[in-house]
């Protein structure tokens, strides 16, 4: 399974390599041109790198996972999805949880399907 099966292909790969903490191994699954908002900004380009690396510098030995997750649209060059996120870890030693609603875009490109946008926000 790689980035060029499909956008189910590389939600699925993000969920497993998130988990891994190195985003260097995530990078082949956004794109270029991609944006990521999360509930402490907005982040494209090398900025999308430093927000991941800081979260896993404040949360240590977090965990990631998506539920609920549904396919809004699918289509042969875009598709995106609705999901619930979940995490827990710790932070300061103590054991810390939490989750919210997010919305996934993905795109074909030349290089296979990649993450455009991801929308990340609590739940109200």
């Amino acid at each position: 399974m790689d980035a060029t099966d499909g956008p189910e292909a590389v939600m699925a790969l993000y969920g497993e390599r998130i988990n891994r903490h190195r985003f260097d191994e995530l990078a082949p699954l956004i794109s270029e041109e991609a944006s990521f908002w999360f509930s402490e900004g907005s982040f494209t380009g090398p900025t999308i790198r430093q927000a991941f690396e800081r979260t896993w510098d404040l949360v240590r030995d977090e965990h990631y996972w998506l539920d609920e997750l549904r396919w809004i649209a699918l289509g042969p060059d875009a598709a995106s999805c609705i999901y619930r996120f979940n995490w827990r870890g710790e932070i300061n030693g103590a054991p810390t949880q939490g989750h919210g609603r997010g919305t996934t875009v993905l795109r074909r490109e030349p290089a296979g399907w990649k993450i455009v946008h991801e929308h990340l926000s609590r739940e109200a």
